[in-house]
């Protein structure tokens, strides 16, 4: 294969970008790299990585970018390395690098270089595409990172209800990567999220019931609503007098119209004689869990010694 056939090669498989000591090995020294930059074809993107492209960098390119600026030892971590995984909702402009402790790199825009003591080629995701942490080291060290439990809770509930993770791999990537900020936290919250909740608000749920003395829900119980399409639920009860209680969370986006009155067409097609559905908003489970509890409490949820 001849040089130009390998740059050529080796430039498709990283979306347009190359380093110069890729480009070294390749047989092109610095005065080839410079003529090619200085007619137009191949743009600098930092001291040591060129584009074939000349344009505004796409996500994946930016993502190459930062892991060939830093080095063969380097990945794509954090909520980047989630969302190359296929994690939707969780954007982040700026790309998570990590990096060993030792590495000084120059800054380059748009890319966070994390510096880590960690086993990096542990956390590594098998392949030769783009290097990227595996989805639940990538997840979870982005939440033990955060300033707000909810968010590192939010994340791995998101990561497990878009089936790209699943309980048993969370909580054995929670051991493997001891010493872990929140390891007690992520441990319940995992336990919580096998036993059926798929959001941060169905966790509050479960927080709500443990602290206010109510039986657990049972989490997305399929349902057949009146035209015969399956329906899941947020959270149920089944009361006493032998009637199910159902909770249905509404967050922000059920305030959108169009999401309101579908909400209120599957509350109707869901509700029979035996069912009675109420709803909150995450916010009151979050600000005001008392006020959800009593109302709970006094439309028959039983308490967790009853």
């Amino acid at each position: 294969m001849s040089n130009q056939d390998s740059w050529r090669t080796v430039a498709a498989r990283q979306e347009g970008m190359l380093s110069r000591r890729q480009l070294g090995e390749l047989g092109f020294d610095r005065w080839r790299v410079r003529n090619q930059i200085a007619a137009g074809r191949w743009a600098e993107r930092s001291p040591m990585v060129v584009s074939t492209t000349t344009g505004p960098l796409s996500r994946a390119q930016l993502m190459w970018l930062g892991v060939l600026h830093a080095g063969p030892q380097a990945v794509v971590g954090g909520l980047a390395a989630a969302e190359v995984a296929g994690l939707r909702n969780w954007h982040r402009d700026e790309v998570t690098v990590l990096i060993p402790d030792e590495l000084d790199v120059d800054d380059v825009s748009g890319i966070d270089f994390h510096r880590t003591r960690r086993d990096i080629a542990a956390l590594r995701t098998p392949g030769s595409g783009l290097p990227r942490s595996r989805i639940e080291p990538a997840i979870l060290l982005f939440g033990a990172h955060q300033r707000s439990r909810r968010t590192a809770q939010g994340v791995v509930a998101a990561a497990v209800q878009q089936q790209l993770a699943d309980p048993a791999s969370l909580l054995s990537w929670v051991k493997m990567l001891r010493p872990l900020r929140w390891a007690p936290m992520f441990r319940e919250v995992i336990g919580d999220i096998a036993g059926g909740s798929q959001s941060v608000a169905e966790l509050d749920v479960v927080r709500l019931c443990r602290h206010h003395g109510l039986a657990l829900p049972d989490r997305q119980v399929s349902r057949r609503d009146a035209g015969g399409r399956p329906r899941f639920t947020d959270c149920e009860w089944r009361l006493r007098d032998g009637r199910v209680l159902v909770l249905e969370v509404d967050g922000g986006f059920h305030m959108e119209a169009a999401h309101w009155e579908d909400d209120l067409v599957r509350q109707r097609q869901l509700s029979s004689p035996d069912r009675l559905i109420v709803r909150c908003t995450a916010r009151e489970l979050r600000d005001e869990p008392w006020r959800v509890a009593g109302d709970l409490r006094r439309l028959g949820v039983p308490t967790r010694a009853a």
